[in-house]
């Protein structure tokens, strides 16, 4: 999926539904797809997506938030004003969007949707019928081995086991190996923010760019593009490069890669420059 499935969808309720018909249906589905139960390959995937509905819907504040806006209100480059997934114009394969940019901060940007198993155990206490405790270890990688996939060599009870993390894995995705499981802890990248299967990147261009046209090139998670820049680009636009995102994890497809122009304004001007400048405050532009 490019984006992700409606959280309302997922909990199989709908807009009007109670508090206690949405704890009663996520029970249900938690149950369902728990990896301690149901050994399908995307059991684990669909438990974390049933958990993640289930926080916003059950909280009235992030309830009322996400009706409005959508997932964009859990979003880091998301406004609480405005949904930068909406509206827009094509260019070539190059989806342009606006987003205000000066707009109210939003408060739930960095909502941290914590481990879904200790809150499916604050749901259920002690009456859960679960396997045998597994012991669980943590290990953290680079941004870069979890988009791409790797093996790593652990150590655990004096013994070396080799695991295989896929391509796409994420903070908190779990592994199980023999009898025991692996976190994944993603260290953050200093140029690419991850939501899900997507990929939002800031790049600055200079003000006779985004006044002009022209192209930019840009370092995606595989290559360097030229990314077209059409004339009169607004500063805090979004460029969607579809399908250049991470691979999804448990099936095929990629999600997309979101470029923000951040439009620069030069501090110094020579002379010549301040002049061009007044002509052209003088033409309104």
């Amino acid at each position: 999926m490019p984006t992700k499935r409606d959280y309302y969808e997922i909990l199989g309720v709908d807009k009007k539904a109670t508090a206690a018909e949405i704890k009663a249906a996520y029970r249900k589905s938690a149950l369902k797809y728990h990896p301690d139960r149901n050994k399908a390959a995307d059991a684990e995937e669909k438990f974390k997506e049933i958990n993640e509905a289930y926080q916003v819907l059950s909280d009235y504040q992030k309830k009322q938030a996400y009706d409005q806006f959508g997932h964009a209100a859990f979003s880091q480059t998301g406004g609480m004003g405005s949904n930068p997934f909406a509206g827009g114009s094509q260019a070539g394969p190059f989806t342009y969007t606006y987003t205000t940019g000066s707009g109210g901060a939003n408060p739930f940007s960095n909502f941290d949707f914590g481990d879904p198993f200790e809150i499916f155990d604050s749901i259920f206490g002690g009456g859960f019928a679960r396997q045998a405790q597994r012991a669980r270890y943590s290990l953290r990688i680079e941004f870069m081995e979890a988009v791409n996939g790797v093996s790593k060599e652990i150590e655990v009870d004096g013994k070396k086991h080799k695991i295989k993390i896929p391509a796409g894995a994420d903070d908190g995705t779990r592994i199980r190996f023999q009898d025991f499981d692996i976190s994944i802890d993603v260290k953050p990248h200093p140029r690419f923010k991850r939501e899900g299967y997507h990929i939002f990147v800031d790049e600055k261009i200079p003000f006779t760019l985004a006044a002009l046209g022209g192209t930019k090139k840009v370092k995606t998670l595989d290559n360097e593009l030229n990314l077209r820049i059409r004339s009169g680009t607004q500063s805090h636009t979004l460029v969607r490069l579809r399908g250049e995102g991470i691979k999804h994890v448990n099936g095929s497809g990629r999600g997309d890669f979101y470029v923000r122009l951040i439009t620069e304004v030069p501090e110094k001007l020579t002379r010549e420059q301040k002049e061009l400048m007044k002509q052209l405050q003088e033409q309104g532009l």
